[in-house]
């Protein structure tokens, strides 16, 4: 491919008499006549003193524009926004995490289309900025090469963020001092990188690798380490030969390559927030996926990995072993994946594999096939007359697969969570958090304080919660999420009453209260929708334009 044609975006930007005035621009940014010739590539960078999971990827993105400079680019690093789950968690501000993902999206979409880039590297390192990096470069169908930030170090004690979550229900037991939380807030922390369970921002990692859109590796790699500066550099190279092969991520993202994401984050033991970030994703690239397509994949794919937070091994000690590749090449040989997926190496998924070395024999991490922690996935997708068009629960098993138990309403995460915390839920109780989804919060937020209260304070094997929100991928218990329709749109979840018997079965993967039609009606008839919180801002535009969280709470799908 010629240099020309590798630049059909860039060029219409600065070549001729009539773009001087760019070029002029340019210039000043470091632009030489040479580089003018040369195919340009977007450096997405997430860096932000905002959160510890960001807070090295500047240093990261100059990595990746070194590597496509080498290889014959020019690279332009371009910033985006990132917020911090683990800060914003419990409070107002976390209504606006999951928007973020869309602002993301279209700031990617917006710098790339404007700037002219002919291909893009995207460096994220938390969990809305991942997907919404592959929503943007989605959008734009331009070479492009997603590198993930790197997982964090464990803290003093084998301690992260969720230990700190859980010391606060832990002391509102009284089983922890406050110095003794206060020890664990110094110390779980230890420096940069996303958190270090399999939650949601290693879940995404591990997806977008399965998907093709990373290069193998990257998503099992500690994010201060040589093995991460080389795969920044690595990627950069790899968009340049993206751009002479002419591989875009809609020859990448296809729908095999979606159904390979979900069975890896099935066989890690994911975060609930994949099926939400899956279903966008799939969405904007324009391939055909839904909440029957886990329960399809989740009946033939087991549950392996022994990690953070049902399990006890956190992300960096996989890495130490050789992170997600060994596990791939044992579920392609095993038939569950599909090994002719284009990916962003310019071979298939089975060509990467082919070399890979199975796992340190003495390793107990990743269980084999034979004797998996789950036989079928733990994502469940419980449908029922408490959520006709589909919830999203997180079972491992070690919670039991059935739960029957009195509803405990809250209006708000706030309300559940002081109600926790003071102990009038007790064993037994359903803890209903409703107006929390995408419309209703609006922004869907984490419920990550009131799960870890429930397990700080000792009940996770009694009280079970469900919500029109989300979980965060440290929250575990007996939960259920994503109830769609949400209580906003006047959803059953709406109608609910304290006192109502509540049952969630796991294995019949259903949702129910027992109530009768008749009642749910009346109920119905007497239902007003709320005020409207927000009557300007983004989180305003965001209610008005985003859809249900079963097609993935997008702000732009298509009618």
């Amino acid at each position: 491919m010629s240099d020309d044609s590798k630049r059909r975006h860039s060029s219409k930007v600065v070549d001729g008499v009539s773009k001087s005035a760019g070029r002029a621009m340019l210039r000043a940014v470091g632009f030489s006549d040479e580089d003018f010739k040369k195919p340009q590539v977007g450096i997405a960078s997430t860096w932000s003193m905002v959160t510890p999971c960001n807070m090295h990827i500047d240093k990261l993105a100059v990595e990746s524009g070194i590597g496509t400079d080498a290889a014959g680019g020019k690279s332009v690093i371009f910033n985006t926004i990132t917020i911090s789950d683990g800060i914003a968690n419990g409070t107002e501000g976390m209504k606006y995490s999951l928007v973020s993902r869309e602002v993301i999206a279209d700031s990617v979409e917006t710098v790339a289309a404007c700037e002219g880039f002919d291909g893009i590297v995207a460096i994220g390192g938390c969990d809305k900025n991942m997907p919404g990096l592959i929503m943007g470069m989605a959008r734009l169908d331009r070479p492009s090469v997603f590198v993930y930030g790197g997982t964090i170090l464990p803290g003093e004690g084998h301690t992260d963020i969720v230990s700190v979550f859980e010391a606060i229900g832990a002391h509102a037991k009284g089983d922890k001092s406050l110095i003794e939380v206060k020890q664990i807030e110094e110390t779980a922390i230890p420096g940069p990188g996303s958190c270090g369970g399999m939650y949601t921002a290693n879940t995404m990692a591990s997806a977008i690798e399965a998907l093709g859109m990373s290069l193998p590796g990257s998503s099992a790699q500690n994010a201060v380490s040589d093995t991460k500066l080389a795969d920044c550099r690595a990627a950069g190279a790899a968009v340049m030969e993206l751009l002479e092969l002419d591989i875009k991520p809609s020859d990448i993202m296809t729908r095999k390559a979606f159904e390979n994401a979900i069975t890896v984050v099935i066989t890690l033991g994911g975060s609930t927030n994949a099926v939400l970030h899956l279903l966008a994703m799939a969405n904007t690239i324009g391939v055909e996926l839904s909440l029957e397509d886990f329960v399809t994949i989740g009946k033939r794919v087991p549950v392996l990995a022994d990690l953070r937070p049902s399990g006890h091994y956190m992300m960096s000690e996989l890495v130490a072993i050789g992170g997600i590749q060994p596990m791939m090449k044992m579920l392609l040989d095993a038939g569950l994946l599909h090994g002719d997926c284009m990916t962003v190496t310019g071979k298939t998924l089975g060509e990467n594999l082919s070399g890979v070395a199975p796992y340190p024999a003495d390793q107990e991490i990743i269980q084999s096939l034979e004797t998996p922690l789950k036989k079928d996935s733990h994502l469940r997708i419980l449908y029922g007359n408490l959520s006709p068009t589909g919830a999203v629960a997180k079972i491992t098993g070690k919670e039991g697969t059935h739960f029957t138990g009195t509803a405990r309403v809250f209006q708000s995460e706030e309300e559940a969570q002081q109600r926790i915390m003071d102990g009038t839920v007790v064993a037994g109780d359903v803890v209903v958090i409703r107006y929390e989804g995408p419309k209703g919060g609006p922004g869907m937020r984490e419920m990550l304080s009131p799960t870890s209260a429930i397990m700080g304070r000792g009940l996770g094997n009694d009280v079970a919660l469900i919500t029109d929100g989300r979980f965060s991928g440290g929250s575990h218990g007996f939960v259920v999420g994503h109830v769609t329709p949400e209580a906003a749109e006047g959803g059953p979840i709406a109608l609910l009453q304290d006192g109502d018997s509540i049952t969630i079965d796991a294995e019949a993967n259903s949702i129910s209260v027992a109530l009768t039609e008749e009642e749910m009606a009346k109920r119905r008839a007497a239902w007003q929708p709320p005020a409207t919180k927000y009557p300007r801002g983004v989180l305003a535009k965001y209610a008005k334009t985003v859809n249900s969280a079963s097609l993935g709470a997008v702000t732009d799908a298509l009618d």
